[in-house]
């Protein structure tokens, strides 16, 4: 049984977490998975929009508690394993998150690190490592507090409890919440409408949002101009332009 499903449904991709008796709990042969299947896709020219999921269950339950239990520190920094996340971080194409039930410590790391997340009505969000007497280490204090903002990061990490899909929403976690049977399908969706633009813009408006996300305003602004300025030197600009007055729809090549 492969532990990381990918589907091809051009132009999206599909990668669906594959450990169910382990809540899709991740440990070093998922991560090494994903991160090679999130790569491949990545330079996949016929795939604009990336979908990750796990089971209408969890998205992730959180780390491999039993495999970080065994490590030492040197251990942990020997096997680089934090490294991965940056690699998912580098995926230039854009990544949908597909959460349902649990995604908890790592799994809402993981979850934070896509540029969207669509939730299940039955998700729930939380940060319960101080409860083992560790801290989030790949992104969660930092992700959930630009998400959330300090207040509610500090309740979440802190006290361990977990928000409701709503609860999240509402904070500016997720940015979109569907029926329980829906978390895959919506989704995909999502991604779709997505892919339907220009590819080249789409990265680079990415890449300036997050941009964003990372810096002061002045900076974010410079920023986002020099993307622009490279955005229209793409033959998808002019075609995007070019089908506007023309009143067609655009035919984009991500060039």
């Amino acid at each position: 049984m492969s532990i990381v499903l990918v589907e091809r449904e051009p132009p999206v991709g599909i990668v669906l977490l594959n450990r169910p008796e382990a809540l899709n709990a991740l440990n070093d042969e998922l991560m090494g998975a994903l991160v090679e299947a999130l790569a491949e896709l990545d330079g996949d020219e016929a795939i604009r929009c990336i979908v990750l999921g796990g089971s209408e269950r969890a998205f992730a339950a959180g780390a491999d508690i039993g495999q970080m239990a065994e490590a030492t520190a040197m251990e942990m920094y020997e096997a680089r394993r934090i490294d991965r996340w940056d690699a998912i971080r580098k995926v230039r194409t854009p990544l949908v998150a597909a959460v349902s039930g649990f995604c908890l410590g790592g799994g809402c790391e993981l979850a934070m690190a896509c540029d969207l997340i669509v939730a299940s009505e039955t998700a729930q969000f939380g940060q319960p490592e101080t409860g083992l007497g560790i801290i989030p280490g790949a992104g969660g204090t930092q992700r959930l507090t630009r998400a959330v903002g300090k207040a509610k990061a500090m309740d979440v990490i802190l006290s361990g409890r977990f928000l409701t899909s709503d609860e999240a929403e509402r904070a500016g976690l997720v940015a979109r919440v569907v029926a329980r049977e829906a978390w895959l399908e919506e989704a995909k969706r999502v991604a779709s409408a997505i892919a339907s633009k220009g590819p080249i813009a789409q990265r680079l408006a990415k890449e300036s949002v997050n941009r964003a996300f990372e810096s002061p305003l002045e900076t974010g602004l410079d920023y986002e101009r020099k993307l622009l300025y490279l955005a229209f030197a793409s033959e998808d600009a002019h075609e995007g332009l070019t089908a506007f007055t023309e009143k067609r729809k655009p035919e984009f090549e991500g060039r």
